[in-house]
């Protein structure tokens, strides 16, 4: 018996020191090569923060002359604070209201029977067909009438919903069983209560992947805010870097800076809820 276990150890040891193959090699060079490209950009980025104007052309990735005077500066700009709080203020609202309105819309469609509700999430998800751009123009005559340009409301308002959030919480809601859902009205709760307390527990996962994904989406988001603001003080800050431009010569220096800075909440966002996202992006793919 003794002789058995040892002959599987020594044969499970030389299978686990199998030399990998062809495949197998080309496919971690293709994951190397993949991931150079995507910390390319970041690496850039920061080497151009820490350059001088006149080496900004200087395709280096270390500078010949390295200085945090660049940070020194956006840090000391009034404007940059501003616009982190605007961005900040904005990202916040709207990840809270897609995370209440979708997971209400999501749930309404997924637990209630009544007429037309497949053409309702039909027609939610044909929304997701429609470039954005070609909406810019309604969104801009709209925020005209209602004397919404360069608020708040008026950056907020495009994204306080979204048919993909309706859609990944519809998915999830399907996970719910029924007879928790019946239970609770035996029970004597309310369909609010049904959904708070219920529901929105069981779908977490889903409710963290939203929030990411809003919080993201509108921490980055350009061209409606460049659009609908007028003023500095209601850039946000990624119009706000776009901002650090002369009538000479685009500082790209400055830029790179106030984009590194920016870039830490969404590093921080990711890096600590990670394994939701891809949670909730696989658990959506698969109810699908």
């Amino acid at each position: 018996m003794n002789t058995r276990l040892i002959a599987a150890s020594f044969k499970g040891r030389t299978a686990a020191r199998r030399p990998a193959n062809l495949g197998q090699i080309l496919r971690w060079l293709l994951l190397f090569a993949g991931g150079i490209l995507m910390v390319m950009p970041i690496t850039y980025m920061i080497s151009t923060s820490l350059k001088w104007p006149h080496e900004i052309y200087n395709l280096a990735l270390i500078p010949n002359e390295p200085h945090l005077e660049n940070y020194t500066y956006v840090l000391e700009d009034g404007r940059f604070y501003g616009w982190f709080v605007n961005s900040l203020i904005i990202a916040l609202i709207t990840t809270v209201s897609n995370v209440l309105f979708d997971s209400l819309v999501g749930y309404t469609l997924c637990k209630f029977r009544f007429a037309g509700r497949y053409i309702v999430f039909i027609a939610i998800l044909s929304t997701l067909m429609i470039p954005t751009e070609m909406l810019v123009i309604p969104w801009y005559l709209m925020s005209q009438a209602f004397g919404w340009l360069d608020t708040y409301w008026g950056i907020m308002f495009p994204g306080l919903m979204t048919a993909f959030g309706t859609f990944l919480m519809k998915q999830f809601f399907e996970t719910v069983p029924n007879d928790f859902i019946e239970a609770a009205r035996i029970d004597g709760l309310n369909e609010l209560e049904i959904w708070w307390t219920i529901a929105m527990p069981l779908v977490r996962p889903a409710l963290a992947a939203l929030a990411i994904f809003v919080f993201l989406g509108n921490w980055t988001a350009f061209i409606w805010p460049l659009i609908v603001t007028n003023s500095v003080e209601m850039y946000t800050l990624p119009v706000g870097l776009s901002s650090f431009s002369d009538e000479a010569d685009v500082q790209w220096e400055l830029i790179m800076t106030g984009a590194a800075i920016s870039t830490i909440p969404t590093l921080v966002v990711f890096l600590v809820f990670q394994r939701f996202i891809i949670r909730g992006v696989v658990m959506a793919g698969l109810k699908g």
